[in-house]
């Protein structure tokens, strides 16, 4: 790769007949596994089992915690698993691949747990009830983020779908009060976005500046003056990082580079585009 060789951690974990696996195939893999036996159990007849492993803010604050975990694990089969599974395994695989697995990971075990975590804290004043939930939905926000300008559905871009597919599901959520599926679509699809914007470097968290404990007088000499870049070296040492990606682009495709370095790239286009509204 001209020896521009992507982080470990962005490789795909193993590879099958030549085609790379990545950690958003073994999530699918897993619920797909829990269809199975959910489909089992209920064959069975034995649904007292499942009722175990769905969620229930009163059964919660009640100490059974685990709920907030298993809730997922009850899949019945239905034509919405199929759409979630591939929504996971193609634009899960997408974000892990630009931010990385630990990332992917990161993100996406913040957004399967969110939802029970704030019905948890609701659940004393109204009680919330959850079972099959994957998060694909917000994986899919997350891939609209990233690549607003990318067309899907009749060549209609990433971000009007996903604006229209938030505005419809809110309305069906207002229209039958349903407050339980609001809270869910509201708080994931935020926080996917947020996830996104703070990778790519355009978001950053607040820092607190904690008071000290008591001042402290100390006599130091006087600092000496470092020699700073001439702004001439400044510019040249961004231009020589900016040829540098402009050769893994050649390279590798755009598809190799990090959020962080289409953010250096993003500056230098609108420094480029600034010094240009200049001269003219």
């Amino acid at each position: 790769m001209n020896g521009y060789d992507p982080p470990e951690d962005q490789e795909p974990v193993t590879w099958l007949r030549g085609y790379p696996i990545y950690a958003a195939h073994f999530i699918v893999l897993i619920f797909v596994i829990s269809l199975l036996v959910t489909t089992g159990v209920s064959f069975a007849k034995h649904d007292e089992l499942l009722s175990l492993l769905t969620f229930s803010s009163k059964q919660v604050l009640n100490g059974e915690v685990w709920r907030i975990a298993t809730y997922g694990f009850v899949n019945k089969p239905d034509l919405w698993f199929v759409v979630e599974m591939f929504m996971i395994a193609r634009f899960g695989r997408e974000l892990e691949r630009v931010f990385g697995r630990r990332s992917f990971l990161r993100l996406y075990i913040s957004i399967y747990l969110l939802s029970p975590l704030l019905f948890t804290l609701v659940g004393r004043w109204w009680p919330m009830h959850l079972e099959g939930e994957s998060g694909a939905f917000a994986l899919f926000i997350a891939f609209a983020a990233l690549y607003p300008d990318m067309p899907l559905l009749f060549n209609l871009l990433a971000k009007w779908v996903a604006v229209i597919l938030v505005g419809i599901y809110s309305l069906m959520a207002i229209s039958t009060r349903d407050t339980a599926q609001l809270i869910s679509l509201w708080s994931t699809v935020g926080f996917a976005l947020a996830y996104v914007r703070y990778e790519q470097g355009r978001l950053t968290l607040p820092s607190f500046n904690l008071p000290k404990r008591g001042p402290s007088l100390h006599v130091l000499p006087d600092p000496k003056p470092k020699k700073a870049g001439t702004p001439k070296t400044l510019k040249e040492n961004s231009m020589v990082e900016v040829d540098a990606l402009l050769d893994k682009i050649a390279a590798t495709g755009m598809s190799s580079l990090t959020a962080k370095e289409r953010a250096i790239l993003d500056r230098a286009r609108e420094e480029l585009l600034k010094k240009e509204s200049s001269q003219d």
